[in-house]
């Protein structure tokens, strides 16, 4: 079998993250994880089953085992008896019956005391069964600990699932890739490739790195980073990102960012750090359970001891069973092992929608959302612009277009592009000297000797330049140009808004969250936007410093928001709101790293996927608490009174463990 190792930028291997030890092998030398291929086969859906089968049967031995042993002795004991099984034997059998599932939880105990953790759940169950055996509860003692056993494995494979979805979404590049090189092809590591390389991607093959496409077009797999199957056609020169998959013909990519600094790479550093970031509700049951554990072993051993006092036939081996199954049903596995669980599974679920929560508290803040706040441009609206119409006023406009694309070749605004675009090729040559780029009003700059100046309405007011009044009226994007000091025309831009914005909003509107719109744009297209999308509330001619006054004000409501945005000057804001949501693929890497939640694909209808998935996880949460509590309290009860015995306490415990452990997993089988 051919291993592959996985390296980073200076060639040194990597090793396993928490996800990756549990789909891949490791090396036994330095404990790094490998790959496998050659061998081993994949499904349709990518997933690696070669070992999957052997560890979940591994996992099931010790239970299978015990299982056995125990069926065997209540046969031996209650419908076949057997004159040997009797005395030492019948002890030893239990016993034998009993280690490979109790071991694990005794050295589980031990090292939980060895650290500090005296009250855990280990401690729990160890002294619940080793005081059935005590008393002669031979069977009831292994049956706790068996069912406690089976449910720990299927909490296990509960979050090998929840991370499984997460690990699909991933980092899926390839180790290796395809290096042009004077014509010639050559296989480098991926980790080794520099910025400005050409890789060639045949069809079928993974991007290893991000790059920008130099082949006229092709149609890329995007799924592992937007969660879309759909395919994505790129044109010459946009940008493609590592983990998209070739579909058609052989194209060639120049790489644009180091193997460590893709946007899978940042992606994959998120999901992991999401993990440690715990949600209220997690965090309170983990402190309620660190207090819960000793109360209820005093509790117990109150019910061993006190009624010695006050009950007149008093008899320790009945008292003492009775607090062995208060311990046993006290046991908080169900709340411990569901709550994380059901968490995991909300960050799961949405990375498998192409929706990356940066912790789970993230989700319980998106369940209680009341406002969404939202950037026009990149958010609702595609950010492609096009050049609807040309007004030259005393100028060509053949020089009009060809001064002003000149100009807009200094900046990086979509309003720019689409003017050079418009231009095809004409500003080429054209010398390009003083550009200045005054922030929310346009730019100002020289060509070919000649003073342009090319922005908004309020360029020219800051310039004293008499215009057409009329282009206020005008509910599109206007670029108002000067030549030398005197108005010479404008350019009527239009963007085109996403095709999903409306079902977005209205999905909104029916969980009755308010939306809000702020954009730097005129108040004239924000209106037009706004009314078509039909938006409650809607700001236009805004500075990024107005759009964090905006948001303070609706936070003096004490209403919890939510900020969407794409550019690098909603980074402030998304800081400010209660959950600051970035548009991934086209999203400035600034605003990616300022945000909580990342949208992958840029679809606005990801905005309500987000709260639905935050809402269903925070119910699934309460469900378990309520179950857990509910039954736990009935079974305590009927316990301390002696009319529950320990197989009740195995339901009360084990039962209830698993049904939360199911109900959390569901989560992850929703459709959103």
């Amino acid at each position: 079998m051919k291993h592959q190792h996985k390296y980073d930028a200076n060639g040194k291997q990597l090793c396993c993250t928490l996800e990756e030890k549990i789909h891949h092998k490791t090396d036994k030398k330095t404990g790094c994880c490998t790959t496998h291929n050659d061998h081993e086969h994949s499904d349709d859906d990518g997933h690696d089953h070669s070992d999957t089968d052997q560890t979940t049967l591994q996992m099931f031995t010790p239970a299978i085992i015990s299982f056995t042993l125990l069926l065997i002795a209540i046969v031996f004991d209650n419908y076949f008896p057997q004159t040997w099984f009797t005395g030492w034997v019948r002890i030893v059998w239990y016993i034998v019956a009993y280690i490979p599932v109790g071991f694990p939880v005794l050295k589980e105990a031990f090292e939980s005391i060895r650290k500090g953790e005296i009250f855990s759940e280990f401690l729990l169950m160890c002294i619940a069964t080793i005081g059935a055996f005590s008393i002669g509860q031979f069977p009831e003692g292994v049956a706790v600990m068996l069912f406690y056993a089976i449910g720990e494995i299927f909490q296990t494979l509960a979050v090998q699932r929840a991370k499984s979805n997460i690990k699909l979404l991933l980092d899926q590049r390839p180790d290796e890739a395809t290096v042009l090189n004077v014509g010639n092809a050559t296989i480098k590591k991926a980790s080794e490739i520099t910025v400005g390389e050409i890789i060639q991607l045949k069809s079928g093959e993974k991007l290893a790195l991000d790059g920008k496409l130099l082949t006229d077009y092709a149609t890329f797999n995007t799924a592992a980073l937007t969660g879309e199957s759909k395919p994505d056609t790129k044109a010459k020169g946009e940008t493609v990102l590592a983990g998209m998959i070739n579909l058609n013909t052989i194209a060639q990519v120049e790489v644009t960012t180091a193997y460590t600094d893709s946007k899978l790479s940042k992606i994959l550093e998120m999901v992991q750090e999401a993990t440690a970031k715990k949600a209220p509700t997690e965090l309170f049951i983990r402190k309620f359970a660190k207090i819960y554990t000793p109360i209820v072993v005093f509790l117990a051993i109150a019910i061993c001891v006190l009624p010695m006092l006050s009950v007149d036939n008093y008899v320790f081996r009945d008292w003492l069973y009775r607090a062995l199954v208060f311990l046993v049903i006290s046991c908080p596995c169900a709340l411990v092992i569901s709550i994380p669980l059901g968490y995991f599974g909300g960050i799961g679920a949405a990375s498998k929608n192409g929706i990356l929560f940066k912790g789970s508290s993230f989700l319980d803040i998106m369940a209680s959302i009341q406002v969404v706040v939202m950037d026009k441009t990149g958010t609702l609206t595609k950010g492609v612009f096009k050049v609807q119409k040309v007004v030259a006023v005393d100028v060509s406009e053949a020089d009009l277009v060809k001064w002003v694309a000149a100009l807009e070749t200094k900046s990086t605004h979509p309003v720019g592009t689409a003017i050079i675009e418009h231009a095809k090729g004409t500003e080429k040559g054209a010398s390009v000297t003083d550009v200045e780029e005054i922030a929310g009003h346009g730019l100002k700059g020289k060509v070919d000797g000649t003073e342009i100046l090319a922005g908004n309405i309020k360029l020219m007011e800051k310039f004293n330049i008499n215009y057409d009044v009329e282009i206020e009226n005008t509910p599109f994007t206007i670029i108002v140009i000067a030549i030398n000091q005197k108005y010479a025309g404008y350019f009527l831009i239009a963007d085109e808004i996403k095709e999903d914005a409306k079902q977005a909003i209205e999905s909104l509107h029916k969980i009755n969250i308010k939306t809000v719109m702020l954009s730097g744009d005129k108040q004239a297209v924000v209106n037009a936007v706004a009314k078509e999308l039909n938006i409650d509330l809607a700001h236009g001619d805004l500075l990024p410093e107005h759009k964090v006054e905006k948001v303070e004000e609706l936070k003096l409501q004490n209403l919890k928001i939510a900020f969407v945005g794409d550019g690098v000057n909603d980074a402030p804001v998304v800081a400010l709101a209660d959950a600051g949501i970035a548009m991934g693929g086209l999203g400035s890497d600034a605003t990616i790293e300022t945000a909580d939640i990342v949208i992958q694909n840029d679809q606005p209808y990801k905005i309500f996927t987000a709260i639905n998935i935050g809402k269903q996880t925070k119910k699934i949460v309460w469900q378990n608490i309520g179950l857990a509590f509910t039954v736990k309290a009935i079974v305590l009860i009927l316990g301390a009174g002696g009319l529950a015995t320990m197989w009740e306490a195995v339901f009360a415990d084990v039962g209830v463990a698993l049904l939360a452990i199911l109900n959390a997993v569901r989560i992850q089988r929703m459709k959103f």
